[in-house]
């Protein structure tokens, strides 16, 4: 099965290095992406929104025969919905990293602006239960390999038009909730809950981690996607 990987915001393609030899051993072929604009200046990303981002994951896709499988962490996963959306007959799943599919016009966040790109904030302006398990050695080195984002991604409201993508597998791998309290508390979100549960087929599998599990728990992360791709 073809993998396409999206990372979250101010990660490239190399966040996956960790996890790509275990989709390989396992017979997939694991395609890693480096969203448009990433690292770029402001004179060469500031046109550069969320449909951009969508666009590159749709031509991936476009590019290869027959199904794949969508695999976005964070804020990759309005990439990967986006997408979802766009070509709902040829994605055989979409798996959410401790993130969730965002309703039509959803957003990632809001993050502060320095020379017209969206920085790295820090590690400090997350919560604890986020990253209490990515020990100061990694933080440290991916603080450092941290790239800005466009200054319109984070923002970009979600196109989303064909409700088919309600008809595409889901699989969310969740950092702290397993499926029981992931529906319980989905319900109080709003937009976001009535998205989830509009999807008809549709998993929750608890990872017991932060919010960058290919960073502080590789292997857990890798063996829960190599079994959610079927």
């Amino acid at each position: 099965m073809d993998v396409i990987l999206v990372p979250g915001l101010w990660l490239d393609a190399s966040s996956w290095d960790d996890i790509v030899p275990a989709l390989e051993k396992a017979g997939h072929r694991p395609r890693a992406l480096t969203m448009p604009g990433v690292g770029a200046p402001a004179s060469e990303s500031g046109s550069i929104g969320m449909a951009d981002w969508v666009a590159a994951v749709v031509a991936e896709i476009d590019a290869l025969d027959g199904p794949v499988v969508l695999v976005g962490h964070s804020g990759g996963g309005n990439v990967v919905w986006g997408a979802a959306d766009a070509r709902p007959d040829r994605v055989a799943r979409v798996v959410f990293v401790d993130t969730i599919a965002p309703p039509p016009g959803g957003v990632i966040s809001e993050f502060e602006l320095v020379d017209g790109v969206v920085p790295f904030p820090g590690w400090e302006a997350f919560d604890d239960e986020e990253i209490s398990d990515i020990d100061d050695d990694v933080r440290a080195t991916w603080a450092a390999r941290a790239q800005s984002v466009p200054a319109r991604v984070p923002t970009d409201p979600i196109e989303l038009r064909d409700d088919r993508r309600h008809g595409v597998p889901v699989t969310i791998l969740s950092g702290g909730f397993d499926e029981d309290e992931f529906r319980r508390a989905v319900a109080q979100w709003g937009s976001f809950g009535e998205e989830f549960l509009a999807i008809r087929d549709a998993e929750v599998v608890k990872l017991g981690s932060g919010h960058w599990p290919q960073f502080s728990q590789p292997d857990v992360l890798a063996k829960a996607l190599v079994a959610a791709i079927r």
